[in-house]
């Protein structure tokens, strides 16, 4: 049993892994992660604030790693171009750029007055 729940956990860290190496949109949600970490280190966030760009950063990350999911299998089932298999990659795609807005408007909503009472 804990046998298969490692080897489950390693799947999971190899799509990690894969995704890093060969998606560069996933490497920049990455980074804007990494960036928004240390801001948020920096600028003193406290629990509730947190909570929302842990939040914003997971959903956004779940949701490129999804798209390239789909990408993927996608690309399988439809090797040659086909109109279909062009709008569930565009789709999968808004469903990033929806997350992403959603995330950017959370670091606006978190970050802004921080920053305010930086200058203050």
């Amino acid at each position: 049993m804990m046998n298969k729940l490692l080897k489950s956990f390693g799947y999971a860290f190899k799509g990690f892994s894969y995704a890093a190496k060969t998606q560069l949109n996933f490497r920049i949600h990455m980074a804007a992660g990494v960036l928004a970490v240390a801001a948020g280190y920096y600028l003193h966030l406290d629990r509730g604030e947190w909570l929302w760009i842990s939040l914003a950063i997971a959903l956004v990350l779940t949701a490129e790693l999804l798209n390239t999911g789909i990408e993927i299998l996608t690309d399988i089932v439809s090797p040659g171009f086909d109109e279909k298999a062009g709008h569930v990659k565009d789709v999968a795609a808004a469903a990033v750029t929806v997350t992403a807005c959603f995330a950017v408007v959370v670091g606006l909503v978190v970050f802004i007055p921080k920053i305010i009472e930086l200058f203050k």
